[in-house]
């Protein structure tokens, strides 16, 4: 199978699409046509940037080079982690709960896959290494900030209960374990929900563009499952870690709820 090559031509007359949502938008009053302008010259911007960067590290194939990617990917991971809750902690200590928790997870599943299913030589290679670690970031990302989300926002509608089973001789994490499980499981039904869909409902973004690039569809499916059982598996590493960890930063050694250490 021949790859089919695109020009700007295409990529303009694809364009066009855009420019129907802004019309509708002015058309219907909608008041989004700017929006909608900025994110899709910022997002060609950003694309085009991170292709020639790309290019220059798959370039060097230095183990250097990829580690230095790779970090900057998961700080700006792990900063949108701490960002998209409505509450924070204090000290800033959402940004040191996603950063670890990001770090630890993303390293994990990305280095297991690395050195036992993919098996790239070197193993760095960032022709294989880059694009997994964007791939599972993504998953860890809205896993992490939806647990975060989920205790620093619940804690306070939850905190009569809570303190109820203190009060009762509970310890704290008893006292909070409801609250904990329910983050964690709301962080979890995205993945959840995505491999259940995958192959009958949606075609995987990464499946399609293997077989667009001419890979045998079989051999497509394989990577897919393969991705998959990661994100699966890191999504709920980070979310039981980030649900823990946030959990945590809420108590004193003396196992009273702390809820002035949010703001």
């Amino acid at each position: 199978m021949k790859t089919i090559l695109l020009q700007p031509l295409d990529l303009s007359i694809a364009a066009s699409l855009v420019i129907v949502d802004i019309a509708l938008s002015i058309v219907l009053r909608l008041r989004l046509h700017r929006q909608i302008a900025i994110a899709a010259a910022r997002m060609v911007v950003q694309l085009v940037m991170i292709g020639y960067v790309l290019k220059f590290v798959f370039a060097l194939n230095s183990p250097i080079a990829t580690s230095v990617i790779v970090m900057l990917m998961v700080l700006v991971a792990a900063r949108e982690v701490a960002a998209r809750p409505d509450r924070s902690l204090i000290h800033g200590q959402n940004y040191l709960i996603g950063l670890v928790s990001v770090a630890g997870a993303t390293t994990l599943a990305s280095v297991f896959a690395l050195i036992t299913a993919i098996r790239p030589d070197p193993w760095f290679d960032p022709h294989y290494a880059i694009p997994l670690v964007g791939i599972i970031l993504g998953s860890v990302l809205n896993a992490g900030s939806i647990a975060l989300d989920g205790v620093l926002s619940g804690v306070e509608a939850a905190q009569p209960g809570i303190e109820a089973r203190l009060m009762l001789g509970h310890s704290y994490w008893t006292a909070m374990a409801s609250l904990i499980r329910g983050s964690i499981r709301r962080a979890m039904l995205p993945i959840i929900n995505q491999m259940s869909a995958a192959g009958i409902i949606t075609l995987p973004g990464i499946m399609t563009g293997q077989i667009l690039a001419g890979l045998d569809p079989i051999e497509a499916v394989k990577y897919q499952i393969l991705l998959m059982f990661l994100l699966s598996g890191a999504s709920g590493l980070v979310a039981v870690a980030v649900a823990y960890a946030a959990a945590w930063r809420l108590t004193d050694d003396r196992q009273r709820l702390r809820l002035d250490h949010l703001r």
